[in-house]
């Protein structure tokens, strides 16, 4: 496992728009990953929720390092949708998912978004997505 550890670091560390938007790889399995985001106000809209295209990017990104790291390598996504369950108000995102099912040719995965508020973890979007290896 510390291989592939080492290549989703490695992986994760050359996305310049996770650079840019501060997000950390904080935990890798042999199907599942964790991302965590700091919230800034730059990552909010009008109404000071955490925009939703934040919450579509750590999902998307879980979603398909779980499912690379299912596979054994590189991956892309095929699909995703997400359901957004309640506003983002806090002070930290936390992204975890985990594969459900693979094949050779691709991985359907889970996603569950958590916002951090006052020390306290509250759900507040859900994603599923198919994963396939990078051709």
């Amino acid at each position: 496992m510390q291989d592939m550890t080492e290549f989703a670091h490695q992986i994760f560390n050359d996305q310049p728009f996770s650079r840019f938007i501060g997000a950390t790889l904080t935990k890798v399995g042999t199907d599942s990953a964790e991302i965590c985001l700091n919230i800034a106000d730059h990552l909010k809209q009008q109404h000071c929720f955490v925009h939703g295209g934040v919450l579509s990017y750590l999902a998307d990104n879980a979603i398909t390092f779980a499912g690379g790291l299912a596979l054994g390598g590189n991956a892309l996504t095929l699909e995703f949708k997400i359901n957004y369950l309640r506003p983002a108000i806090g002070t930290k995102l936390n992204a975890r998912a985990v594969t459900r099912s693979k094949g050779k040719r691709q991985a359907v995965c889970q996603c569950e978004l958590f916002i951090l508020n006052d020390d306290k973890e509250t759900l507040c979007a859900v994603a599923q997505g198919t994963v396939v290896p990078a051709q």
